[in-house]
């Protein structure tokens, strides 16, 4: 039986068991360039988002493309309040976020991503996230995403 799109779904086995990812396929979507991320809840308003980064991301010196990164980011803010609980707002949009580059990253390892929910309001969410590679900052975001309708 297929998953629901959107979906978050628990991993069972191998290195990211315990963790979750989307069941939504990812092949001919927007999300096909960013590849599959891995995500958890650490603590109230906390997650980890985890990205293995993929030639693609590269941009023309071989290094990871800010572009990519700003989208991935975007990404991981939603995945990040999937993971603390609020997959209901997997259809919220996001108003604004803005990317600070502290660093270069590579293409091989891992993205970390932390992501905190710094305050909520009846129709906003404040964020910020950090990403690192090996220990080395490489960016940070803050961002203001709007709640998702609830149907009455």
């Amino acid at each position: 039986m297929a998953e629901r799109p959107g979906r978050m779904v628990p991993v069972a086995d191998g290195p990211w068991a315990g963790w979750y990812g989307w069941a939504d396929p990812i092949e001919g979507t927007f999300l096909e360039p960013i590849g599959r991320s891995h995500f958890r809840g650490d603590a109230a308003g906390k997650a980890t988002v985890m990205l293995e980064t993929l030639p693609g991301h590269a941009n023309r010196m071989g290094m990871l493309h800010g572009g990519f990164l700003a989208a991935f980011a975007d990404h991981a803010y939603f995945a990040g309040l999937a993971a603390m609980g609020r997959p209901e707002q997997m259809s919220a949009v996001t108003v604004d976020l803005a990317m600070q580059f502290c660093g270069s990253g590579g293409i091989g390892p891992l993205i970390r991503t932390e992501v905190e929910l710094l305050r909520e309001t009846g129709r906003l969410f404040f964020m910020r996230l950090t990403m690192e590679q090996e220990g080395h900052l490489i960016a940070a975001s803050t961002a203001t995403i709007r709640k998702a309708s609830t149907p009455k």
